[in-house]
């Protein structure tokens, strides 16, 4: 059985980089037909039609505009994404043999070496919101070695998907069924939350919807304030004002608009009418919009306790439910970037420098959990109690506390 990429596509083990740059991504891409202006459920129904069959062009500029125009939104994306991006990582031997410790260390100064990883990170977590994300490989070969010159972020809305759901790069010369890129030459990662397609599986999709009803909220709720957050400006003449009496009381309503001034006769009076809702106080628009943005919450962190705690009741017990659950998505996402760099990066690095029939090392994030000192301080003060022998050396490393002189044990 012959060698295969991560698209299952057969290539030989004399295979060398491909250096040259792609053309779907050196396309400039400065117009956009702004879907979301107008957007209707009909609208929006479409749009997603498109995408599951292929066409996802209009659907990545939606979520495009819906993370530039919702500031929840943006908020609660960038919060994910900078959870992973906030941990340390490092490469890792596959085995504990000379070999598999040499490649390690060579392939990690390379990827440590990478100018822009970090920000290719956070390109390749865009797949948590639009389902997948690619990353172009520029490589380079200096005395017989690969290395990786640097990743630059290929546009969703410049890819689109055959009948296997793989996908495919569009370029001038195949701006609709698109060509497969060379092999190792980019980095696609998906969001795998669910089954089903690439296209359906990033939580944007399910965000669209409470993304047009809070559109339609907040349209609403302008109209509103712009009818009834000002008071009536009510103008009262005597009836033996004269016409020019009554035409500058006009004209001084008006100027109140805007310059909140104007000069009226004796004769004439202006009266404020504080406008008043028949709700009681009640703000539907500001209701469905905090829905929404509480279900966006869901949707994107599993929890709402830590981003909506205006007006939200809780214990800190539920708090702490809810904050572990978003690390469990940390986690996964954390877990599922690392498995794509491995088998997308660091397997290139290794089969082009040491061979393809060579293990390849381990990328992982570090993840520490926090820990309660004052319970495990209780848990340590109990062990000693039982005669359980604790060397201050351990104690103070395990609290972090500076060493001591004293190497025995604790009493």
């Amino acid at each position: 059985m012959g060698l295969k990429d991560y698209f299952g596509r057969l290539f030989k083990d004399t295979l060398k980089p491909e250096r040259r740059e792609l053309s779907a991504v050196s396309l400039a891409e400065r117009w956009s037909s702004y879907p979301s202006v107008g957007l209707t459920p009909n609208r929006l129904a479409e749009i997603f039609r498109e995408a599951d069959q292929g066409n996802i062009y209009r659907q990545m500029e939606l979520f495009e505009e819906m993370e530039e125009k919702d500031a929840h939104l943006t908020a609660i994306l960038q919060t994910r994404k900078m959870a992973v991006l906030g941990k340390d990582y490092e490469v890792l031997p596959y085995a504990k043999t000379p070999e598999d410790e040499r490649i390690a260390a060579l392939v990690g100064e390379m990827v440590y070496s990478i100018p822009n990883l970090e920000e290719a990170c956070l390109d390749l977590l865009d797949a948590i919101g639009k389902g997948f994300a690619l990353s172009e490989i520029f490589w380079e070969v200096t005395e017989g070695q690969a290395r990786v010159e640097g990743l630059r972020w290929i546009p969703q809305k410049k890819v689109t998907f055959d009948e296997q759901l793989q996908p495919r790069l569009l370029t001038a010369e195949a701006r609709w069924q698109g060509v497969a890129p060379p092999p190792w030459k980019v980095i696609y990662h998906r969001y795998k939350a669910r089954s089903g397609g690439a296209t359906r599986a990033g939580v944007l999709r399910v965000v669209g919807w409470m993304y047009l009803l809070k559109n339609f909220a907040l349209k609403d709720w302008a109209a509103f304030n712009e009818v009834f957050g000002m008071p009536l400006r009510l103008g009262k003449y005597d009836p033996t004002a004269s016409p020019a009496d009554r035409d500058s009381l006009v004209q001084a309503i008006r100027n109140l608009g805007s310059d909140a001034a104007g000069v009226i006769s004796k004769s004439t009076e202006i009266e404020f009418v504080e406008a008043t809702s028949r709700s009681a106080g009640v703000n539907p628009y500001q209701l469905m919009a905090e829905f929404c943005n509480r279900e966006m919450s869901k949707a994107v962190l599993g929890q709402t306790l830590t981003t909506d705690t205006a007006g939200s009741t809780g214990t800190y017990a539920a708090a702490t439910v809810h904050g572990q659950v978003r690390r469990d998505l940390v986690e996964a996402d954390a877990q599922a970037l690392a498995a794509t760099l491995r088998e997308q990066l660091l397997r290139p690095l290794v089969g082009f420098n040491f061979g393809w029939d060579k293990s390849i090392p381990w990328f992982r994030f570090r993840f520490e959990e926090e820990e309660d000192l004052k319970t495990l301080s209780e848990v340590y003060r109990n062990l000693a109690a039982m005669g359980v022998p604790l060397s201050m050396e351990h104690v103070a490393e395990r609290f972090g506390l500076p060493p001591t002189a004293n190497k025995g044990q604790s009493s």
